[in-house]
């Protein structure tokens, strides 16, 4: 007993003077991790350290580190913009339901009969009308919404940049295409502004900045308390029979969304009646201001259709997912590869590689994958049947567009 005593003093004697030291003591002298690693290593050496870690772990997780992790990690960053967009509603809540106001049309249909069926009067003669956009580079769809409300429109006011939203450089395109909008020059005003090219702002400031320079544009083509002003995108056209019932009727909204039938690429892709943006309201000098926000809770059902790059050309498409708003949308350069948006436009699907911007699970869900092809052309902008050759990349079967 009185031996093994002795051993055991002698032992923690021998363990005290190393610690005093700074070394380490291990017992387990038969230990190989203890003794390659951990005993006869200095504890400041990290390598040491790192070492014990390492055979310290099994296959498992150096499979979930080294191979589970990085694929994890590379797929974040390819879809990561997805899984936002099917998480958004956790986090973030439908806006408040519109009040839809019934429509009512059909031809021949006199139009006091009309007014009555939305509950206004008609009035002894009409309001008039001014049509004021922003423009890009849109000139077929631009042409098209000025031949649909050319009847009823008593100026068309458009303003055109030498820059685009996001900063980038651009040619005055209207001022090229003038002569093809020979038509309305009776009734144009037309300016231009300067754009500030800051690269890296965020493009709706450069946005709201031409808006507020479209005010000053509507004042000098000389808009007056009571006139009708159409606030929407190019691409988002009132149907004329929507813009008449407007102008005649009385007691109608001061402010009013319209309802427009949501297409994708042409009139071949119908996506859903939620185009809400564009609006008509009755001008108030000092009150009005342009913009392409929600304004008021009412809104007008079927009043038109918004055709969201309906483009002609390739270069056209190219142009518009490098300039507008959403650019940031284009996340990898071969998106920009005509063959891949050639693809896209024919199958459907959307160009960024997207899921559906929508509030709740069901509408993600039911809307994922291309958009369904659909071969009605039944009641769209009348000039489309007329000019069916010179638009047919607009009409059902015709998906191929021209590489210029």
């Amino acid at each position: 007993m009185s031996t093994k005593l002795g051993t055991s003093k002698d032992l923690a004697d021998k363990m005290l003077s190393m610690a005093e030291q700074g070394g380490h003591y291990c017992s387990k002298k038969t230990d190989n991790l203890c003794k390659d690693c951990c005993c006869q290593q200095s504890s400041r050496s990290s390598m040491s350290r790192v070492c014990c870690v390492l055979r310290g772990l099994d296959f498992k997780t150096y499979f979930f580190l080294f191979l589970i992790v990085p694929i994890c990690t590379f797929g974040i960053y390819l879809h990561g913009q997805k899984i936002t967009y099917f998480l958004r509603p956790l986090w973030e809540k439908p806006p408040k339901p519109f009040h839809l106001i019934p429509h009512y049309y059909t031809e021949n249909l006199p139009m006091d009969t009309q007014c009555k069926l939305h509950g206004w009067g008609v009035r002894e003669y009409p309001r008039r009308v001014y049509d004021a956009v922003l423009f890009s580079n849109e000139v077929d769809i631009l042409t098209l919404r000025w031949q649909e409300l050319y009847p009823y429109i008593t100026q068309f006011v458009l303003l055109e940049s030498n820059s685009t939203f996001s900063g980038l450089p651009k040619p005055l395109v209207f001022a090229a295409h003038r002569d093809q909008f020979k038509f309305v020059e009776p009734r144009l005003t037309y300016g231009t502004i300067g754009g500030r090219f800051k690269r890296g702002e965020n493009p709706f400031v450069e946005e709201a900045y031409q808006r507020v320079a479209l005010d000053q544009l509507l004042r000098i083509a000389g808009i007056s308390d009571d006139d009708l002003l159409i606030m929407s995108d190019v691409d988002e056209i009132p149907s004329r029979h929507t813009i008449n019932l407007l102008r005649w009727c009385d007691n109608i909204p001061d402010v009013l969304h319209l309802q427009l039938k949501n297409y994708l690429y042409s009139f071949e892709f119908p996506v859903d009646y939620e185009s809400w943006r564009a609006s008509i309201h009755r001008y108030q000098t000092g009150k009005t201001r342009y913009a392409h926000f929600r304004q008021t809770d009412d809104l007008l059902a079927d009043s038109g259709w918004h055709c969201s790059f309906c483009f002609r050309h390739i270069s056209e498409f190219i142009f518009k997912m490098k300039a507008y708003s959403h650019n940031d949308r284009v996340r990898f350069s071969h998106y920009l590869n005509p063959k891949r948006i050639q693809g896209k436009i024919c199958d459907g699907e959307d160009l960024f590689d997207m899921l559906p911007e929508e509030y709740t699970f069901q509408k993600i869900v039911a809307k994922m994958g291309p958009v369904p092809h659909s071969y009605s052309a039944v009641h769209l902008p009348s000039y489309l049947y007329e000019n069916a050759d010179r638009y047919k990349f607009l009409l059902p079967g015709n998906c191929m567009r021209e590489q210029e």
